[in-house]
């Protein structure tokens, strides 16, 4: 059984994890309606897509740590030397990716005429990855305290949200808009590292190859489902924006703006529960595997509730959130509305499960061949259907993801955390 001061520790976890998600879903939610109406469909989808261009700099700048990282900070919590190491490591290697991927983004650019005609905003937008390489989410989450973070996020988003209405007044400011979004994660992680640095026992060292190695080696199982998860995630934005234009990216990225709003609600549970069973399978893979079962029938009513009002509250929501001009970005929230219940099932499935017991090749193979699947469908349905082609593409495939996990745990013989009948051996 937990104890109650590991059930309380979790409560505690997932109330201040829906804090920092509020901070990084709801919060933008406050500008969107307003930034639509300024910037109109076509400034809106252009920030889209950028947006979605730099993820890919993002995801390779995380590297997976965010998940392997949080593990190795959960596993040696009480070994402050050991966690100096685990963290200087990490920051060094993502500040060394920072700086790698804009020198290769520059050189894109350069012979990419789209892009370089565009490059101010581009520029503008590598802030977040800056910003994502200095915010050290996984170390919180590994050590099991969230709170000081939640209100470090919230200061940043509320900053930000203070500078859209302050400065954004007309569709030429596009390029300030998105820059004050980017900028978020860079003030947010520069207050946390001080936080780290001054108030724990955490040093910085130099980091050895030795080190630097086992850190890229424990993310990379990690890294290539992320960078594949991308393929039919962000990409769909970006190849949306290759084969259409701005306009209809506009209309999509605002539907899908409300979709991730309604799927944060649901990440706190799963950035809370993470370290929370990666410590369980260490102490009793029985007793991980009950948990495991109890969250996913709790995480899959839930979800399923939030995706079935956003399909049945669709049109008043855009009306509302977006306005007359986003109309045809109703059916497009409609075919995405489910992607909340698909993706909570996929995370207890993959994450929470495989990952934490030891299936990362299976997890990887999943999430590859997903990606690639995706990257099929959603050319030809984009071109027959423009952005609700997009939609259907992305639900689809996170429909086969869920089921492919399914299936890999039942030939494996972790079923049981799902029908609560047999033990795991």
């Amino acid at each position: 059984m937990k104890t109650p001061t590991a059930e309380n520790r979790l409560g505690k976890n997932i109330v201040s994890l829906f804090i920092l998600q509020g901070a990084n879903y709801l919060v933008p939610l406050i500008t969107l309606p307003y930034l639509v109406r300024i910037l109109g469909p076509e400034k809106y989808g252009l920030i889209a897509f950028t947006f979605a261009f730099i993820s890919y700099f993002t995801v390779f700048v995380d590297y997976g740590f965010n998940l392997s990282a949080t593990r190795e900070i959960s596993r040696h919590r009480h070994d402050h030397k050991k966690i100096s190491e685990i963290f200087s490591a990490v920051m060094f290697i993502k500040l060394a990716f920072t700086v790698t991927g804009f020198i290769l983004l520059s050189a894109i650019a350069s012979i990419w005429p789209m892009l370089s005609k565009e490059w101010t905003l581009i520029s503008v937008v590598y802030l977040v990855v800056a910003g994502n390489a200095l915010f050290p989410i996984w170390f919180f989450q590994g050590t099991e305290d969230m709170r000081s973070i939640s209100v470090v996020s919230i200061v940043a988003k509320v900053a930000v949200v203070i500078g859209i209405f302050w400065l954004v007044h007309k569709e030429s400011d596009y390029i300030l808009a998105a820059g004050l979004q980017a900028s978020s994660m860079v003030i947010a992680g520069l207050i946390s590292l001080i936080m780290i640095l001054g108030k724990s026992k955490i040093t910085l060292v130099l980091p050895d190859a030795i080190q630097i190695r086992t850190q890229i080696r424990e993310g990379w199982h990690i890294f290539t489902s992320t960078a594949a998860m991308t393929l039919y995630t962000n990409s769909n934005i970006f190849i949306l924006g290759l084969i259409t234009n701005n306009v209809i990216v506009g209309y999509y990225s605002a539907a899908e703006q409300l979709v991730k709003a309604a799927q944060g609600l649901m990440t706190p549970i799963s950035q809370a529960i993470y370290p929370h069973i990666s410590k369980l399978v260490d102490t009793s893979k029985e007793m991980a595997l009950k948990f495991i079962h109890k969250s996913f029938i709790r995480i899959g009513l839930l979800s399923f509730s939030l995706s079935f009002l956003l399909f049945i509250l669709a049109e008043p929501l855009v009306l509302i959130m977006l306005g007359d001009k986003f109309i045809p970005s109703i059916p497009i929230l409609r075919v995405l509305a489910f992607i909340p219940f698909l993706v909570a099932l996929s995370n207890v499935l993959g994450i929470q499960t495989m990952l934490t017991f030891g299936l990362k090749k299976e997890f990887s193979r999943i999430i590859i061949t997903s990606g690639v699947i995706n990257i099929g469908l959603i050319i030809p349905l984009v071109y027959l259907y423009g952005g609700i082609g997009a939609a259907a593409a992305v639900l689809a495939t996170e429909l086969i993801v869920t089921i492919s996990m399914a299936y890999r745990l039942d030939k494996s013989g972790l079923s049981s955390a799902f029908n609560g009948n047999k033990q795991w051996t």
